[in-house]
C-alpha cells in the first residue's frame, strides 16, 4: 500500500494559519455576536494583518458561516454511537458523554451557535432545513427501535433530543453561570465527570432505560 503523502511545509503552514483565525473567530463571535464582531478584532485576536484574514476568508459571513458549521460536524459526529449502540444506555450515554466534552472543549463555538439561533439563523436558516432537520430524523429513527424494542419508555424523541442539547449544552453557554455557583471556580476535571454522570443517570432512569 502507498504511503499517503505528507503535506508539505507550506500547507501546514496554511492549516495552522486557518486553525488560528477559526479559533480567534469564535471567540469574537461568541462574545460580539455576528453583528458586532469585524474582520478587524478577528485579525486583531488571531495575531495577523487583516489582509492575510481576507485572503482565507473574503467576508465576515463567510467566516462566521464556517465556525457554525465546523461546531455543527463537531455534534455530529458526537452521534454516531447513536446510530450503532444495541441499546439506549449505549446510546445515550455515550451521546451525553460527547456533549459534554464538546461543550468542555468549544464553549465559544457553542455559544457562537446558540445566538445564532436565538435570533432567527439569518445566516444559517439552510442548513437548519436542511441538514439538522436531516439529522434529527435519523436519530429520531434509532430511538423508535429502542421504545419499540422495549427498552425504553415511549417518549417523542424530539423532546428527548432537545432536552439532551439543552441540558449538555448549558454547561457551555452559560459557563460564567456555573462557575459563579462553583465559588468563581471553573469545575475540575472531577467535577466536569461527576456532571456528566449525573446527567446521564437522571435522564436515562426518566426514559426507563434503567
Amino acid at each position: 500500500m502507498p504511503e499517503t503523502a505528507r503535506p508539505s511545509k507550506r500547507e501546514e503552514t496554511r492549516r495552522e494559519t486557518e486553525r488560528a483565525i477559526l479559533i480567534a473567530a469564535e471567540k469574537v463571535f461568541a462574545e460580539a455576536g455576528f453583528g458586532g464582531a469585524t474582520m478587524q478584532l478577528i485579525a486583531d485576536m488571531a495575531g495577523l494583518p487583516k489582509a492575510n484574514l481576507h485572503y482565507y476568508f473574503p467576508t465576515k459571513e463567510a467566516l462566521y458561516r464556517r465556525v457554525v458549521e465546523d461546531i455543527f460536524e463537531i455534534w455530529l459526529r458526537a452521534a454516531e454511537a447513536l446510530d450503532t449502540a444495541d441499546c439506549p444506555v449505549q446510546g445515550i450515554g455515550a451521546y451525553i458523554d460527547a456533549k459534554m466534552e464538546i461543550s468542555r472543549r468549544h464553549p465559544f463555538g457553542s455559544k457562537v451557535w446558540a445566538s445564532e439561533v436565538m435570533h432567527g439563523a439569518p445566516v444559517i436558516q439552510d442548513y437548519l432545513e436542511t441538514t439538522l432537520r436531516e439529522w434529527t430524523e435519523g436519530r429520531a429513527q434509532a430511538i423508535r427501535r429502542w421504545i419499540a424494542d422495549g427498552r425504553m419508555r415511549p417518549v417523542d424523541p424530539r423532546h428527548l433530543l432537545y432536552m439532551v442539547w439543552a441540558t449538555t449544552q448549558h454547561y457551555a453557554d452559560f459557563g460564567h453561570q456555573i462557575e459563579t455557583l462553583n465559588d468563581g471556580r471553573p469545575l475540575s476535571d472531577e467535577e466536569w465527570a461527576a456532571a456528566t454522570e449525573s446527567i446521564k443517570e437522571i435522564i436515562l432512569r426518566g426514559i426507563g432505560a434503567i
